[in-house]
């Protein structure tokens, strides 16, 4: 059994960005796991419709 294991996870959240407005997207975590509890997450990216990779930090949550 590993004691660190790395694993990557796509689920669909929405979020807003000033051009578009409202979003709903693909996001992907990958984050580091101890034991089976993860403790860290390493990146947090979306991929858009024309297959570009941008990072999570450029657009807020939507409320």
């Amino acid at each position: 059994m590993k004691l660190i294991s790395i694993r990557r996870r796509t689920k669909k959240e929405r979020r807003y960005t000033q051009k578009m407005g409202v979003l709903y997207t693909d996001v992907t975590y990958i984050k580091k796991y101890a034991v089976g509890i993860p403790f860290k997450t390493l990146r947090k990216y979306r991929g858009t419709y024309y297959g570009k990779i941008k990072e999570c930090d450029d657009c807020v949550l939507a409320n």
